[in-house]
């Protein structure tokens, strides 16, 4: 169950006055450790993955959540970000440092991971999958501009999710993201397969029974696991009623 508007802004916030707090806290720490404390090499290495993972992730979510997690940010930002930890790898690397450096380059695959595959669309694939539609649509709204915010097949794949959320309430516009969803591409042939017996199903609702049958046949070859095959013939049995 997703949060409430208030206390989604009250954990926000709280977690931006944390996060800050944390790394003032952090700083203190480090401080005393150099100064006072000399720590050994294996200390300085587990600090500096903690202040790694400070900066590069909790400061940029607190700033993130105080200015308003509600606007997607731009997509190539989680590619200037990957960027910038591979700099701060390679100086690392170059202060001999190799297993910080390691550590950083295979945190990249983070931001790299989720300019590829949004965490939004994620998440409402998550609630798709326990038939929470509601939910669904509610982390797809925080995708304000699909175009900025998403790579191509992404873009596709958030109009095929709302394509499958209006395919029982407005086959009009249920029809309209499927057809766009298959105009930037998905992934995977599955996912092609079910946009087009949704538009074989508002295709043979209108009596369009030569475009629904080429889309049926169209879904009968992307379904190669034959999993869609019994609603596949069910669809051909009723046009042969129109």
């Amino acid at each position: 169950m997703l949060i409430s508007s208030f206390s989604f802004r009250w954990l926000k916030r709280s977690f931006a006055h944390c996060f800050v707090s944390l790394k003032n806290v952090f700083n203190v720490v480090v401080v005393l450790n150099s100064v006072i404390l000399k720590p050994s090499a294996n200390i300085q290495r587990l600090l500096f993955l903690t202040s790694s993972f400070i900066i590069f992730f909790l400061i940029h979510f607190a700033i993130f959540a105080d200015i308003n997690l509600h606007t997607m940010f731009h997509k190539n930002i989680k590619l200037i970000l990957a960027g910038l930890i591979v700099a701060t790898a390679v100086w690392q690397f170059t202060e001999s440092n190799i297993g910080n450096g390691i550590f950083l380059i295979l945190f990249t695959a983070i931001p790299i991971f989720l300019y590829f595959k949004n965490e939004f669309i994620l998440l409402a694939f998550l609630k798709l999958r326990k038939q929470d539609f509601e939910g669904a649509k509610k982390w797809l709204a925080y995708i304000k501009n699909p175009e900025t915010a998403l790579v191509r097949k992404q873009q596709g794949y958030f109009n095929y999710l709302h394509g499958i959320m209006l395919s029982q309430t407005n086959i009009n516009q249920s029809e309209k993201y499927f057809k766009k969803a298959i105009e930037l591409g998905l992934s995977m042939d599955m996912d092609l397969a079910v946009a087009k017996l949704n538009l074989a199903g508002v295709a043979m609702t209108r009596r369009r029974k030569l475009e629904a049958t080429n889309l049926l046949n169209e879904a009968k070859k992307l379904d190669k696991q034959n999993m869609l095959n019994d609603q596949i013939k069910m669809m051909k049995e009723q046009m042969k009623k129109i």
